[in-house]
């Protein structure tokens, strides 16, 4: 693909004039001129169901994404990023997430070596690890049988495992107990391990280099909490295994290096949850259920790349995105899971589009005239109904909603999942048509209350259903984000796998931690970082 500024192509002017055209016309319109709109402008693939048709769009709007789609050269960035190219150009590495999910007969390559074998060999170390936990052959170093595990790691060696955990929970062996840690506030450890037996705790240490500050910092306070129970340091490579390619630290802290699960450069953090980052739940859900999870991103991945774009479920999505955030000015979307297992989903999703998608620089280095990367949030409902939904409804600013719902529930409990269904669609009806002014006044309304109880409608939304989450089902919905953010990152001509602005901040902490240990020294920052520093020293207590 060419460089041209996407601002000047002529599919992006021809989507600037269709806007124009387009930019208050009501949903409700919409569906009064095409009575079938709602079964035209859906698509099932790969087990999930998308309904899209509740989006302020047209068919000529569909069309003309399409060919922007195509003008941006989506289809061979597709090609370039599942044979193994060094898309992510900052970092001049593969982006081969696809591959930790590819069949075991299929063959990738990066830098001459076949990546699909070693990870095929890294699941079965991961696979054999974990059944001997499950199954109690792996002993503690006092003799016990394994109870409790703890994942140490941050970013999506964190976000990831958390929500998988949550998500597959219904499928978790409950004689294990499963805690995360991802903050250093020490609070965040020391909650962690209240109540945990020292002899029946594993520690899964998650960090590629076994040098992040904070995983580390975690890692080694949890191992002198370990060693006042223990009193032996012989006990560590009993109690911990690591999820990292550093073999000198991970010896070093006192791991076997035979209990260390590799992953690879080619592998983004955000993007690792089905690698060895997903030990926890390979541990948790068992190695059956940890393939077929594998085996719905395959499946959703094979979709991706294969389908037509008209029925590409991730590239729709993604072009929906690109769609409101750029010509409707939306800055978020709301993505409203109706299943509480999904409640760690939307903070998942807010890594994986926002660290990759939050850039404003193209890929030759010039900086964009358009807005990227929009603020995912979002919570379960109906607890979400109850919360933010006022604003969705009735406030000022246009919020993009997708709605995750599901035929059938894992828990069944009287009337519970037609209640909870019935919300999903009724708040995506409610959202696309409203209700007017002449509706609340045939009600009996006061004419000084119409107002406040009128709803504009004419806000977007989409509907995505599967029969019943599973480990494949999970796998499909993550693949689906995660390529619909690919999409985006595409059209907008930036790099959608590196995080340089996840950097300073940290390198800036470094500096400081010094200055916050020794009051005396001289401080060389703003005048407002230095009073900062100063009020801490002067009031943190030591002891």
């Amino acid at each position: 693909m060419d460089h041209k500024p996407l601002s000047t192509r002529e599919s992006w002017l021809a989507l600037e004039a269709h806007y124009q055209n387009i930019r208050n016309t009501h949903l409700r319109d919409l569906f009064r001129a095409d009575p079938m709109r709602g079964e035209r402008m859906a698509c099932e693939a790969a087990g999930l169901y998308l309904d899209y048709s509740k989006n302020r769009i047209t068919a000529e709007t569909m069309h003309l994404l399409l060919a922007l789609a195509e003008e941006c050269g989506l289809r061979e960035r597709i090609e370039a990023m599942f044979r193994g190219d060094k898309i992510n150009i900052t970092e001049n590495r593969a982006v081969l997430h696809t591959a930790l999910r590819a069949r075991r007969d299929q063959h990738i390559y990066v830098d001459g070596a076949d990546v699909v074998s070693e990870v095929h060999a890294v699941l079965e170390c991961m696979s054999a690890f974990s059944s001997r936990v499950r199954q109690g052959d792996w002993k503690g170093y006092t003799g016990k049988r394994i109870r409790n595990i703890v994942n140490i790691g941050i970013g999506g060696s964190d976000l990831g495992p958390v929500m998988a955990y949550e998500a597959l929970r219904h499928y978790s062996d409950p004689a294990l107990i499963f805690r995360f840690v991802s903050n250093v506030d020490g609070t965040d450890l020391s909650e962690a391990v209240r109540g945990l037996q020292a002899d029946e705790t594993l520690f899964i240490v998650s960090s590629k280099t076994f040098t992040t500050l904070e995983t580390m910092t975690n890692a080694h306070s949890a191992r002198q909490w370990l060693l006042r129970s223990l009193h032996d340091e012989a006990a560590i490579a009993r109690h911990f295994v690591a999820v990292s390619t550093n073999e000198a630290e991970v010896r070093r802290f006192g791991i076997d290096s035979a209990n260390m699960f590799g992953f690879w450069d080619w592998v983004g953090g955000r993007y690792s949850m089905d690698s060895a980052i997903g030990l926890s739940t390979m541990l948790a859900v068992g190695p059956d259920n940890f393939q077929a999870m594998l085996s719905g991103f395959h499946a959703m991945d094979e979709h991706f790349r294969t389908a037509l774009f008209d029925r590409n479920l991730p590239v729709i999505l993604g072009l929906l995105a690109v769609w409101y955030a750029d010509f409707f000015g939306s800055q978020t979307v709301a993505v409203l899971p109706y299943d509480q297992y999904l409640k760690r989903f939307p903070a998942y999703l807010q890594q994986l589009a926002m660290e990759s998608n939050g850039k404003h620089i193209a890929l030759d280095g010039s900086i964009v005239d358009y807005p990227t990367g929009a603020i995912y949030w979002g919570e379960p409902g109906t607890n979400g109904q109850h919360s933010f939904y006022q604003l969705i409804h009735q406030g000022t600013r246009l919020i993009p909603c997708d709605f995750l719902g599901f035929f059938n529930t894992l828990n069944p409990l009287d009337n519970h999942h037609n209640l909870l269904m019935a919300n999903v669609f009724a708040q995506a009806e409610a959202l696309a048509f409203g209700k007017s002014a002449d509706d609340v006044r045939k009600e009996g309304t006061p004419e000084w209350l119409v107002p406040h109880r009128t709803f504009e409608g004419n806000r977007p939304s989409n509907v995505i259903l599967a029969d019943r989450l599973t480990p494949e089902t999970l796998g499909k919905l993550v693949a689906l984000y995660e390529h619909s953010v690919f999409t985006q990152g595409v059209i907008w001509d930036i790099d959608s796998f590196d995080q340089w602005g996840v950097e300073l901040g940290k390198v800036l902490a470094q500096r400081i931690v010094p200055e916050l240990a020794n009051p005396e020294v001289t401080l060389t920052h703003d005048s407002s970082t230095n009073t900062l520093i100063h009020l801490y020293n002067t009031r943190h207590s030591t002891h």
